[in-house]
């Protein structure tokens, strides 16, 4: 330590190590029960599968070349990028012991990529403006935990942005009910 900088004395240590191990107690206190090696193996899984669909869909919209790359390129480089994490996760992860069991927070998960899945299917049939503010009500008030005022306003204004983002700034055909 320079000698301007106090040292901190004895006793100002010892409420910094009890601060660090209550806090550490309340996260390990927080923390989901471990999973084990099958925990593991199963969300290797998952990635490796949504990997590959990811890369089978991709390769649908056609992948062009470097020089003129066609739809498909990008998400196809990225489906490839998760299939090797996959592919590592499967190899390694038998190794580690850090996976969570599953618990009834981890349906949270499942009910936010629902709604996302619903929105990209309701997209075509009413447009981007409902199905934009409904999901934002869904993963704010019902996963988030936002009061009905910030849900409503956030929802609004956030499906507003992407709307003039989406349409004006970057003219991208998206189909809407609302035309300004």
């Amino acid at each position: 330590m320079s000698e301007t900088t106090p040292r901190p004395d004895a006793q100002e240590q010892d409420i910094l190590a009890e601060l660090q191990a209550e806090v550490a107690q309340d996260l390990a206190d927080e923390r989901p029960p471990a999973g084990g090696p099958a925990y593991q193996l199963v969300s290797s899984v998952v990635v490796l599968v949504l990997g590959l669909a990811a890369a089978w869909l991709a390769h649908g919209y056609g992948l062009g070349s470097l020089k003129r790359p066609g739809p498909g390129l990008w998400p196809f480089v990225v489906s490839v990028l998760i299939v090797v994490l996959g592919v590592v996760l499967l190899v390694r992860g038998r190794t580690l012991d850090d996976a969570e069991k599953f618990t009834r927070a981890s349906l949270l998960v499942l009910v936010g990529a629902a709604s996302f899945v619903a929105l990209g299917v309701l997209l075509p049939l009413v447009g981007f403006e409902i199905p934009a503010v409904l999901l934002g009500i869904v993963w704010l008030r019902f996963l988030g935990g936002e009061s009905w005022r910030s849900t409503i306003v956030i929802s609004v204004l956030t499906t507003a942005a992407f709307y003039l983002l989406f349409l004006y700034a970057l003219s991208i055909p998206l189909p809407h009910l609302i035309a300004i």
